[in-house]
């Protein structure tokens, strides 16, 4: 049986995150580190190996940063005083000033081949009322996402617990997802997919709507990433008011 979204109402004391710590979770919710601080693998199924070497989120209480544990010492050393001298801002849209020598650094020990620079928010709670074709999708209705999203309906039948899944869901079949990219025991991240038939019809903000309702129902925040050129998903952010504490940056 389809649940749908019920509003947010409150902000469960979320809100008591400061900037300092939202770097620290955002960092959190994307990687498993080690004990050393080091990055070793992505926090999703299968734990796959952290593909960067380099992540940083800045924030206007500062920057944080973690490289990956298979990184010489030298490398690292390297890379850590860099870090030590980027400016505190909240200029995030400037590329940090360390960005040349550090991509170089990077590239002396291996080729750089992914880069990738954006805004940073969470979602706060909302009393919008999702739309009625707002659902929740657990493994008796995944079927609605087998047309346009198979890979996610197989990830909800082969992860204990994937997280809160909302999809729009119009004449049968999910237009619009939006599911935990990356999920910890403190916070979830968005990932959000529309099929191209559906976009410019505001079903990806719906999605992400009734996805974050859910994720605060669990008592985790929400959080969400794209990419600076990426117009439509910034879109979605500014539409549901979402409060940027920073960038992400990451450098593979």
């Amino acid at each position: 049986m389809e649940e749908h979204c019920r509003p947010s109402v409150g902000s469960n004391g979320l809100e008591r995150y400061t900037e300092h710590q939202l770097g620290e979770i955002h960092l959190a919710t994307l990687y498993i580190s080690d004990d050393n601080g080091r990055l070793r693998h992505v926090r999703e199924p299968g734990e796959l190996r952290a593909p960067a070497r380099f992540a940083m989120v800045r924030t206007p209480a500062g920057n944080r940063w973690r490289f990956r544990h298979d990184l010489p010492a030298i490398v690292v050393e390297e890379l850590d005083t860099l870090c030590r001298a980027e400016p505190v801002t909240v200029a995030f849209e400037r590329e940090p000033t360390i960005a040349p020598k550090l991509r170089a650094t990077l590239a002396a020990h291996a080729p750089v081949t992914d880069e990738y620079r954006g805004p940073a928010y969470w979602v706060p709670a909302t009393g919008t009322m999702p739309t009625p074709e707002a659902v929740l999708i657990d493994r008796s209705n995944a079927a609605v996402l087998e047309p346009h999203f198979p890979w996610r309906a197989r990830l909800l039948r082969s992860v204990r617990d994937p997280g809160p899944i909302a999809a729009i869901v119009v004449a049968g079949t999910a237009v619009a997802v939006c599911s935990c990219s990356r999920l910890s025991h403190l916070a979830a991240e968005a990932g959000l997919d529309t099929h191209e038939s559906a976009r410019g019809r505001g079903f990806a903000t719906a999605a992400v709507l009734c996805w974050a309702a859910a994720v605060r129902a669990r008592g985790l925040l929400p959080m969400y990433s794209t990419a600076w050129d990426n117009l439509a998903s910034r879109g979605v952010a500014r539409r549901l008011e979402m409060v940027q504490y920073g960038e992400d940056w990451s450098i593979t």
